[in-house]
């Protein structure tokens, strides 16, 4: 006799979505897809609350459906955070030591940052406070006195 009884339906992720937390895990060398998710979320969601503008609506467009949800979920603050005070405030929000942080934030970033463009990156690194240039993988430069 057979079971009614079904698993709770999941719905699955997107390629897209699943090829972006695959490239976290191997650049990030994380042992799951699950802690490459965590940090995926984290990351994504204080971005979210840095961008503002076009480049916000521009990013969100170039990322996975499940990526742009949890990066346009966020309310951008009033107040932008230099690239270090961002990773200080995401490892405060997750508990976890500022290393591991910055690890996390560059894995994710440099990864939303092949997806974004340099044209886009370039725009979005201009809104942003000094230090985010290395967060996605690119040399800071900073302008002669």
């Amino acid at each position: 006799m057979m079971s009614d009884r079904r698993a709770p339906l999941q719905q699955p992720y997107g390629t897209a979505y699943e090829q972006l937390l695959e490239k976290v895990r191997y650049e990030g060398a994380y042992p799951t897809r699950e802690r490459a998710e965590e940090a995926v979320r984290l990351v994504l969601g204080g971005l979210g609350r840095q961008l503002t503008g076009d480049e916000r609506v521009e990013l969100a467009a170039c990322l996975p459906v499940e990526a742009a949800r949890i990066l346009t979920a966020q309310i951008p603050d009033t107040q932008q955070l230099t690239g270090w005070a961002f990773v200080k405030d995401l490892a405060a929000r997750a508990g976890a030591g500022l290393a591991t942080t910055r690890w996390d934030t560059g894995s994710v970033l440099t990864a939303v940052a092949a997806l974004a463009g340099n044209d886009l990156l370039t725009r979005i690194l201009d809104q942003l406070p000094a230090g985010y240039a290395l967060l996605f993988g690119r040399a800071e430069l900073t302008q002669a006195a």
